[in-house]
């Protein structure tokens, strides 16, 4: 047997070995590590993210990258032909967003729309825009489903275990003020679009000011819009 035949084979032993682990480290953030609202926060343990989960991520940088354009290609072909006036133009000014047509699309920007109507009507149009680029990170990211009804809905049916605290507390989900959701679906259509996403620093989990959840301590704030504090796996 060669050397490299040697060398293929332990490689190979190693990485069956550790798989189940990340996997299932993997599946406890995706469970625990919610967005705003959720009383689940307290249930990811420090030990759940382990010092060799972490590693695999750090070390994931080139394999990320590809996937990341492949999951983005994914993303355009989802709202494909769904493009409106100022398509891919980011704004900041709420004065511009408010003089945009009214937005349409169908079911991502669906979707998504109805994420920022109830996870951050009430934020800053800046606030808005980064919680947009959250769950459009986590489409990027192999971590996450990757449509954006699918990360918006992960987890939904198992009351606050859901991802999306509105998606599972029990509550219908009605709109009941117009006007913020029209605001909201100009903000979904123009990220879905192509806006550059500059706010959040690459966040794929925030949670409000108003909890301190464990999982917070393992990975790199990235910003800070509102009462929304966000974060990515360092």
């Amino acid at each position: 047997m060669s050397v490299k035949t040697v060398l293929f084979c332990a490689s190979l032993a190693g990485a069956l070995t550790f798989a189940p682990m990340v996997a299932q480290a993997d599946q406890s953030i995706q469970g625990a590590a919610t967005t705003s609202g959720n009383p689940n926060f307290e249930v990811l343990r420090d030990s759940v993210v382990s010092d060799s989960f972490l590693r695999m991520i750090r070390t994931d940088n080139t394999r990320k990258g590809q996937l990341r354009s492949d999951r983005a290609a994914k993303i355009a072909m989802q709202v494909q032909g769904e493009s409106a006036a100022g398509a891919g133009k980011l704004t900041l000014s709420m004065e511009e967003l408010n003089a945009r047509p009214t937005a349409t699309g169908g079911a991502q920007w669906q979707c998504l729309a109805e994420a920022l109507y109830f996870e951050a009507r009430g934020e800053s149009l800046k606030g808005q825009i980064a919680v947009a680029e959250v769950i459009l990170n986590r489409v990027e990211s192999k971590r996450f489903p990757n449509t954006v009804c699918g990360v918006i809905r992960q987890g939904t049916g198992r009351k606050y275990a859901c991802q999306f605290t509105y998606t599972c507390d029990g509550h219908p989900e009605r709109i009941r003020e117009p006007g913020a959701y029209k605001r909201v679906g100009k903000v979904a259509r123009m990220m879905l679009d192509g806006a550059p996403r500059t706010l959040s620093g690459g966040a794929t989990f925030y949670h409000t000011t108003a909890v301190n959840p464990r999982w917070a301590r393992k990975f790199q704030r990235t910003a800070r819009l509102g009462v929304h504090l966000f974060y990515k796996p360092s």
